[in-house]
């Protein structure tokens, strides 16, 4: 996908039962995952495990950066990770690049606390998919990669893949 958003009429040839579905099972999937959080023990809050991922897949960012990475005011990113410094889920480290503005990077309790909530996911999405076919989730899972990097590409906030096998280039 190229880096420009897309015309407005670009979709007008899809089947619009087959985007109604696709609305359907996409409003489905946002109201399962945070119905799936509160039955099961995590012990971060959404904004902090979202950010806590994010800040695992590379290297510490700023608050700006992190801002971009999701979309959001850096007033709002602000607040989250303030919260998070209070609780020492993270840590304020100087620039690697010898920037002005200081880095946020997990602590070693947000590490141990993102790490165990993952392992919650993981098993849940193991106990979900147990009768499928190994096939069918490496295919669920190349198109929810393509169908987010689609996302990504318009909103141009890519996110880092680091469990893509090398020289997959994408798809």
């Amino acid at each position: 996908m190229s880096d420009s958003a897309l015309p407005a009429g670009a979709a007008d040839h899809r089947d619009p039962t087959v985007l109604a579905r696709l609305v359907l099972e996409l409003t489905l999937l946002s109201r399962h995952h945070p119905a799936a959080r509160r039955r099961t023990p995590f012990q971060l809050d959404r904004s902090a495990y979202l950010i806590l991922t994010r800040l695992q897949l590379g290297a510490p960012l700023s608050l700006r950066e992190l801002a971009e990475a999701f979309g959001l005011d850096v007033s709002t990113i602000n607040r989250q990770v303030a919260a998070m410094l209070e609780q020492d889920l993270v840590e304020r480290v100087p620039d690697p690049d010898g920037g002005v503005a200081r880095k946020i990077r997990p602590s070693e309790k947000g590490i141990q606390l993102i790490e165990a909530d993952l392992e919650l996911q993981r098993s849940g999405v193991a106990n979900m998919l147990a009768d499928w076919p190994d096939d069918e989730i490496d295919q669920l899972v190349r198109l929810m990669e393509r169908f987010n990097e689609s996302v990504e590409g318009v909103v141009r906030h890519p996110w880092p893949r680091p469990y893509r096998p090398a020289g997959s280039g994408g798809r």
